[in-house]
C-alpha cells in the first residue's frame, strides 16, 4: 500500500509527524505538505505564481503553496506512481459541520478524490495536539481496516474523520455520522495599525447549532470517533423541479425585460 500524506498546518506540525510515524508501520508513505500553515484555504490552487518544492532533513517535501497545491502537483508531476490512498492531517482542531467548506485539511483530501483516489481527512476536535499520538493510532487502525476490507483500488471515496483528544484507551469506537451545523461566525475583530489604518481579522467559528444525535458534533462530544463520507456535488437536487417551474413561468423573454 502506497500512501501520500499532506496537511494544512505545515510540514513541521506535530499532527503530520505523528501520522507519518503511525502509517509508516503499515505502508510505504511519502509526505508532501505546505511550507507554512495554510488553515482555511479550502480547495484553493495557486495559479498566478510558481510553486517551489524543497526537501526537509527528515525526508518530507514541502511546497510553497496550499494544501490542494501539494496534492495536485504531487499527483500531476512529482510522483512517478499513483498512490493507493491520500491521507490529510492530523489537523490541529475540528473539521466538523460547516468547517468542511473552509478546511484546507479536507481540501487536500478532496483534491485526491477529484483525481479518482480514495482519501481521508483526519482532525483532532480540540487544538493543542493533546494525545496526538493516540489520534495517529486511530488513523492507522482505520487505514488498516480499509485495506483489509479491499476498499482500495476501486471507486474513489472521501472520508472526513474527527478524533477526540483523549488517551487511546478512552477513545470510543467509530460512528458514521452526518455533518452538523455551526452558528454564524463571530464578529470580525477591528483594530488600528500603527499608521491609523483599519485592520480586520476574521474571528472564530460559531458554536454548534445542530449537534443532535447522528451528527459529528454529537458523536465526538460522547468520546467517539466521527466518520462522515463526503461528496462533491453541490447541486440542490431536491429543488431542481421547483426552479425549472419558476423559469418556465418567467417565459423565454424574461431575461430581455428591463
Amino acid at each position: 500500500m502506497k500512501i501520500l500524506i499532506s496537511n494544512d498546518d505545515g510540514y513541521q506540525a506535530p499532527g503530520i509527524v505523528a501520522l507519518h510515524e503511525a502509517l509508516r508501520e503499515v505502508a510505504d508513505v511519502e509526505v508532501i505538505a505546505p511550507e507554512h500553515n495554510n488553515s482555511a484555504k479550502s480547495n484553493a490552487l495557486t495559479l498566478a505564481a510558481p510553486l517551489y518544492v524543497h526537501a526537509a532533513h527528515n525526508g518530507f517535501r514541502y511546497v510553497t503553496g496550499t494544501p490542494a497545491d501539494c496534492v495536485h502537483i504531487a499527483l500531476k508531476g512529482l510522483l512517478d506512481y499513483r498512490p493507493d490512498l491520500v491521507v490529510s492531517g492530523i489537523n490541529n482542531g475540528a473539521n466538523m459541520g460547516d468547517d468542511t467548506i473552509y478546511s484546507g485539511t479536507v481540501g487536500a483530501a478532496m483534491e485526491a478524490y477529484l483525481f479518482g483516489i480514495p482519501a481521508i481527512a483526519f482532525s483532532q476536535i480540540e487544538k493543542g495536539w493533546a494525545h496526538v499520538d493516540a489520534a495517529a493510532q486511530v488513523a492507522r487502525r482505520l487505514v488498516r481496516q480499509i485495506e483489509r476490507q479491499n476498499m482500495l483500488g476501486g471507486e474513489a471515496w472521501l472520508l472526513n474523520v474527527n478524533i477526540p483528544n483523549l488517551p487511546l484507551e478512552q477513545i470510543k469506537p467509530v460512528r458514521v455520522c452526518r455533518l452538523g451545523r455551526r452558528h454564524a461566525g463571530e464578529r470580525v475583530i477591528v483594530q488600528d495599525n500603527p499608521r491609523g489604518e483599519k485592520m480586520y481579522w476574521i474571528a472564530g467559528a460559531g458554536g454548534a447549532k445542530d449537534s443532535s444525535e447522528g451528527t459529528d458534533f454529537h458523536a465526538t462530544a460522547a468520546g467517539h470517533v466521527a466518520l462522515t463520507p463526503l461528496q462533491i456535488d453541490l447541486t440542490d437536487h431536491q429543488r431542481l423541479p421547483a426552479w425549472a417551474e419558476a423559469v418556465d413561468r418567467l417565459g423565454s423573454t424574461a431575461l430581455d425585460a428591463p
